[in-house]
């Protein structure tokens, strides 16, 4: 088999430059929290695949339902041969979602084509088309979901100009000088100086934001975005493909919150690394779209469904929403004593609901200022040491820990211990 070095030359010369890298690893094989490259070498894996892999690389359970799944069929179209899977999942994600009343749900491939899809159908049930989004969110890299996505590095430049409809709110990250009451106060401007509230589709929010750096939306902004969508008659769209599938230690983390969205997106983690979205919202708008506007090719994947159901068999028979409180209080404990600890480097106190989990690299202790280099540098030293490690944020400052659920108290320890290698100053 070829070296990693063979294999980068060969991805260098063959794949776009666009197209980013966290490491040079190329991947051989993948078990739970653990990975394998080319080379033979073992790592610790706190990516999961960005977020998608809760349940780990090759659940046994998940395994199986596919490879039986294979034995039956592996595509038809959903719109030309429908397939009971499609169905059970949905039924079983309508009574999942934090949502009163009939709930309704469709089935996608990708995170992008779930925001999208959502304010196809909040334009369809509104008649409207202007959507509000929020700074430091992540909602896709295709033309409309890059357009919500609030940072312009590297999602937007040079990219051409967005999609025009889109209006961006400032969020209020805790420590930062933008509070709610001036998030909200925003919202109304732009009522008063760029569009009237009644062209207004749909409010789009992460309830924890991803790319942002993991930065958990206050339930007072939640409870103000729910009254303004209600009185304006504007739909409330919960981005939760990052957050969803127990990563916040509950199924949805707009259970954190005591309003519920119109419109859920899910994503990552739904099929246990089989590429599957979806949406999820009320009935009565979820129908608003005509028959035929809806879909797509391989949206909601024999495959993938079969796998997004052995998921959530595993959730419910492993336990894993109280698994992700331990993980993360496990992880919090160690992030939080490596704050403290002068031989290291300057880190901000872990922050993040469930096994949501990331911190703040600085410049100096105490201090706020980020120090992206000194985080690059140290997500290199993790896969460098056998970590798999990732940064984000507005200011690529934050290293971020999405260890699966699935991980063992030992391997999380493993890999808690080479992070602290990594910080030493």
């Amino acid at each position: 088999m070829a070296s990693n070095a063979e294999l980068w030359s060969r991805r260098q010369a063959a794949v776009v430059r666009g197209v980013g890298h966290a490491t040079p690893v190329f991947a051989a094989k993948a078990l739970n929290s653990e990975v394998w490259d080319v080379e033979g070498r073992r790592y610790v894996d706190f990516a999961g695949g960005i977020a998608v892999l809760n349940t780990g690389h090759r659940h046994p359970r998940i395994m199986q339902a596919v490879r039986d799944q294979l034995d039956r069929f592996t595509h038809t179209c959903f719109q030309v041969l429908p397939y009971d899977s499609y169905v059970e999942l949905a039924e079983r994600l309508n009574a999942l979602a934090p949502l009163n009343g009939p709930a309704k749900s469709m089935l996608l491939t990708t995170g992008a084509e779930a925001t999208e899809n959502a304010v196809k159908i909040a334009r369809a049930a509104t008649g409207r088309s202007a959507v509000i989004a929020f700074t430091g969110g992540f909602h896709g890299r295709t033309a409309f979901a890059s357009a919500m996505t609030g940072k312009v590095v590297p999602y937007k430049k040079g990219l051409g100009p967005p999609l025009p409809g889109v209006w961006h709110v400032p969020f209020p990250v805790a420590g930062s000088e933008v509070t709610v009451d001036d998030a909200l106060r925003y919202i109304a401007f732009i009522f008063k100086a760029d569009i009237d509230a009644s062209q207004v589709a749909a409010i789009i929010i992460e309830p924890v934001q991803g790319e942002g750096g993991f930065h958990q939306a206050p339930p007072e902004l939640m409870r103000g975005l729910r009254r303004i969508c209600d009185e304006n008659g504007i739909v409330l769209i919960a981005d939760e493909v990052q957050t969803g599938f127990g990563r916040t230690g509950k199924m949805f983390a707009m259970e954190h919150y005591d309003v519920q969205p119109d419109l859920i997106c899910v994503a990552k983690s739904l099929a246990g690394g089989f590429p599957l979205s979806g949406v999820i919202g009320r009935a009565a708008i979820m129908d608003a779209a005509e028959p035929g506007g809806l879909g797509g090719t391989y949206a909601g994947h024999p495959l993938a469904c079969a796998a997004a159901l052995a998921v959530l068999d595993v959730f419910e028979h492993e336990g894993l929403l109280a698994r992700a409180n331990a993980i993360g209080e496990r992880v919090r404990t160690a992030v939080n004593r490596f704050a403290l600890a002068n031989h290291l480097l300057p880190i901000s106190m872990a922050r993040g609901p469930g096994a949501m989990i990331a911190f703040d690299i600085l410049k100096q202790r105490g201090g706020s200022e980020p120090d992206p280099e000194a985080t690059a540098r140290v997500t290199r030293l993790a896969y460098e040491s056998g970590l798999v490690l990732l940064s984000c944020g507005t200011t690529a400052n934050t290293i971020r820990i999405l260890v699966p659920l699935t991980a063992s108290d030992a391997i999380v320890d493993e890999g808690l211990a080479i992070l602290e290698t990594c910080l030493v100053a």
